[in-house]
């Protein structure tokens, strides 16, 4: 049988819409390509932007630095010593980029300068961590990325 580049052209565009076809299939139904958004409210969360930034630019604005470092006991996240413990307010964050499974939420509440995250919540690998806090009426907000 002789092929004429009619048809050709037609078996190679019906080829190709087949791969595309199968490549489209697969990866939607293929549960190693499912990823889920950061936050399920992203828009009314990207509203409040602005006021993220203002809160990053004081939190960089601080003399001394809030620190985190990894301790025996788990995680220590130190507020500044020039701070009342008591009127620190606010909350700690851990979001485990892998497994949603895994994020939890601390509330500040602090009678030292320091708050300790227990090492049983916190699995090896990376964590996004945010400190979102007030302090005098005035936002702070700390984003880090730790490996534990």
């Amino acid at each position: 049988m002789k092929i004429n580049w009619g048809t050709g052209i037609v078996i190679a565009i019906v080829a190709f819409m087949g791969f595309i076809l199968y490549f489209v299939i697969t990866m939607s139904t293929d549960k190693n390509y499912s990823y889920d958004l950061v936050t399920e409210k992203y828009y009314q969360q990207e509203l409040g932007f602005q006021d993220e930034i203002n809160a990053e630019k004081n939190a960089l604005e601080l003399k001394e630095k809030i620190t985190i470092q990894r301790i025996e006991g788990g995680l220590k996240v130190e507020f500044p010593s020039e701070f009342s413990p008591k009127e620190i307010k606010g909350k700690v964050f851990l979001y485990r980029p892998s497994n949603k499974q895994f994020d939890f939420e601390i509330p500040i509440s602090i009678s030292n300068t320091y708050l300790l995250v227990p090492e049983k919540r916190l699995l090896d690998g990376r964590w996004n961590i945010n400190i979102a806090f007030k302090y005098n009426n005035k936002e702070y907000l700390i984003k880090e990325e730790i490996e534990y």
